[in-house]
């Protein structure tokens, strides 16, 4: 008996690594990879924060629809943007948490199911438990406000270089203990796994039906590479999303070294390549 296998129907695209492309452009290459929705990025020129005015999200909108594509969730940029719901100064937090509120309303208005969500970081010279407690309040905010517009939120662990808040699998479940917002699932990054020296098994376990998002990323372990490009073991950890019986959906996040937004077509294809022959084959995400 051949061993289980994810659906190729939970397969999604998005537009990481095409940040120097123009959307519509974009969305006519996911389609044309046979996907059929995306996890958007939340990235200039695309819509970033900065500038994502009506006018703008009707374009956005408007190009996802012309070519039959819907949003599994809205990604804003927030690692490396001017973006941060846990800094220590109160201003820049606060605009922070604004920033996200708004990106809920134009999430649901953009047909997504989900806002992604990461736990920002705190200054290097306090105690982390501060940052932790700020975290806490602000995605606690957040999800309430993307509940009232009918949303579920996704929470990733960050890397120790991006966020001295959560970065394992333990650290995202005690964190969402303490926002305690009943509509907060879980991305399962598996360059994040790897750093912080988890196992599918410990996300299955902690998270079970809550973990509805994978990025698949090779590395060594760190790098956020095309399969191949990497050392980790992604056909296994597929195999044993499959095996538990994994339902959510995956895409890929190609960031490397910058050098996939040179020749991002060539990135994905790899990707879409690499995975073919670990999914069950059939209709793709729709």
């Amino acid at each position: 008996m051949s061993s289980p296998r994810l659906a190729a129907r939970q397969l999604i695209g998005s537009n990481f690594a095409f940040q120097h492309y123009p959307f519509p452009e974009v969305a006519r290459l996911m389609r044309g990879f046979g996907l059929s929705r995306i996890e958007l990025w939340g990235v200039a020129p695309h819509l970033d924060l900065f500038h994502a005015d009506a006018a703008r999200v009707a374009e956005v909108k408007r190009v996802l629809a012309g070519e039959g594509l819907s949003v599994r969730c809205l990604t804003p940029e927030q690692v490396v943007y001017p973006i941060n719901i846990a800094s220590g100064d109160d201003a820049f937090r606060r605009a922070s948490i604004d920033r996200f509120r708004r990106a809920a309303d134009i999430a649901a208005e953009l047909g997504a199911s989900h806002l992604f969500l990461t736990p920002g970081r705190g200054f290097e010279t306090e105690p982390a438990e501060r940052a932790w407690q700020r975290s806490a309040e602000a995605l606690a905010e957040i999800a309430e406000h993307a509940a009232g517009q009918g949303l579920r939120c996704l929470l990733e662990p960050l890397q120790r270089v991006e966020s001295n808040i959560a970065q394992s699998a333990a650290d995202i479940a005690r964190l969402m203990g303490m926002v305690g917002a009943a509509n907060m699932d879980v991305v399962l990054d598996l360059v994040a796994m790897a750093c912080a020296g988890d196992s599918v098994g410990d996300y299955m376990r902690l998270f079970g039906e809550r973990l509805v998002h994978v990025h698949v990323v090779d590395g060594r372990p760190a790098g956020h590479l095309v399969w191949g490009d990497g050392e980790l073991p992604l056909a296994d950890w597929l195999g044993e999303l499959a095996a538990a019986g994994y339902g959510g959906t995956l895409t890929f996040e190609p960031f490397g070294d910058g050098s996939y937004a040179l020749d991002p077509v060539t990135a994905w294809t790899r990707n879409l390549r690499a995975i073919a022959p670990h999914l069950e084959p059939g209709e793709a995400a729709a």
